[in-house]
């Protein structure tokens, strides 16, 4: 068997023209999803791409240097934020942003202590399988309603709008199924641009914010107590914290295979606490200036694995242009006049595969549905979520709902229930 040879190992440093191709590269194949999720929960995609530059350089220096990891904007919290957003306003969503990256860094902590196999009882397969199904099958309306263009209500739906999410969406299947290399890995920027200028061709895009750009602008920045003052409601961090353990588990399963990918061990050098607090701080910067969660991205495993450029030189120029782009006012406007019937053909996809990606973890692991303790727990954590249950408690603006309360009591039944002697 032949063994591919590294291109450029973790600290190796390119030229200064390989630096800049291979960053720019880099940042394209997470440039998608990255500015895909502020336009789905109301933000500037300018503040998202600064979050995303800084934490990632933040999750450099923290895991000192070790580590080749790219992290952008988190789909897991779309529907939290989409809540958040439209009873707190900006300065819920810091708060709740804040809440993930503090609920990392406690968590990094115990790991420090007291190891991960802790985790393994807390987190097991059958409850973050069907928790990830819940966060995609929720978010389907939301595409759906974005692809026909139902603000008037369902029965006013546009065929205008379902064809150009229809010609996305295929443009990014086969994007996905046949292109090879680098546009592999970035179908979902290819279906966007597809689907622009399909738009363009039949009138619906509105060019007026980007002719109105300019070339430098800064971001709509949310600085706390200076341009928006936290709200610092119990409801909104337990609408997003709780679904930092689900963003934990696939940072872990992140890190398994970008040891496989780079013959390195980073559960023990630099160590999962330091990965695990380097994601949470990039979070909490986030929260500072107004940004989504941010966390660690399979596409960033893609690209090292077909360029074998594992250079962290490589990772921090990608956070550097991402910081850059952000402020590049022509980048924003053109993200912010995407017809959301091109964001609803995307999401097709997206959110179809993040619940795939549930249900692939629990075939990963074998897990036994002719078991009933691992069907109660799918079941109710799958009703719950996608049905939207609800609790509010008496006297006080507490609310637990969808999947934050899904992730929770799937999370409970699990310790509670006992497991059987073959399981133990």
């Amino acid at each position: 068997m032949t063994v591919r040879k590294t291109v450029l190992d973790i600290h190796e440093k390119p030229t200064i023209p390989q630096w800049l191709i291979l960053s720019i590269q880099h940042l394209f194949a997470m440039f998608g999803s990255t500015v895909l999720v502020p336009r789905l929960v109301g933000m500037d995609p300018g503040v998202a791409l600064v979050s995303s530059g800084l934490g990632s350089l933040a999750y450099i220096l923290i895991t000192r240097g070790k580590i080749p990891a790219y992290l952008g904007s988190s789909f897991t919290f779309i529907a939290s934020l989409q809540v958040i957003g439209s009873q707190f306003g900006h300065g819920g969503i810091m708060v709740g942003t804040l809440s993930v990256g503090i609920v990392y860094a406690i968590i990094s902590l115990i790991v420090y202590k007291f190891g991960i196999g802790w985790m393994n009882r807390v987190l097991p397969p059958i409850v973050v399988g069907p928790v990830i199904m819940v966060i995609g099958l929720s978010l389907a309306p939301t595409a759906a309603g974005m692809a026909m263009n139902t603000s008037g209500g369902v029965e006013n739906y546009s065929v205008q709008s379902l064809m150009i999410a229809g010609i996305t969406l295929i443009v990014t299947i086969f994007t996905m199924m046949f292109f090879k290399g680098i546009l592999s890995l970035i179908p979902i920027l290819v279906g966007i641009i597809v689907g622009y200028i399909v738009s363009v061709c039949v009138g619906v895009v509105d060019f007026g914010p980007v002719a109105n750009a300019s070339l430098f602008s800064v971001p709509n920045f949310s600085f706390p107590f200076i341009t928006d003052t936290p709200i610092f409601n119990p409801t909104v961090i337990l609408l997003m914290a709780p679904l930092a353990f689900v963003t934990m588990a696939e940072h872990m399963g992140h890190q398994f295979v970008l040891n496989k990918i780079t013959n390195r061990n980073f559960f023990e050098d630099p160590g999962l606490h330091k990965s695990l607090l380097g994601d949470g701080m990039a979070s909490v910067i986030a929260s500072f200036i107004g940004g989504p969660p941010v966390t660690s991205y399979g596409e960033n495993l893609g690209v090292l694995a077909i360029t074998r450029v594992y250079s962290i030189y490589v990772i921090a120029g990608a956070g550097i242009f991402a910081v850059l782009f952000g402020f590049i006012g022509y980048v924003s406007a053109f993200i912010n006049s995407i017809p959301a019937s091109v964001l609803g053909g995307v999401s097709f996809l997206l959110f179809g595969v993040i619940a795939a990606n549930g249900m692939k973890i629990l075939v990963d692991n074998k897990i036994d549905f002719d078991d009933n303790r691992n069907l109660v727990i799918a079941s109710v954590i799958l009703v719950i979520g996608i049905g939207g249950v609800m609790i509010s408690f008496a006297g006080s603006d507490l609310k637990l709902e969808g999947m934050s309360l899904a992730a929770i009591v799937g999370i409970l039944i699990n310790l509670i229930i006992p497991q059987s002697n073959k399981e133990a």
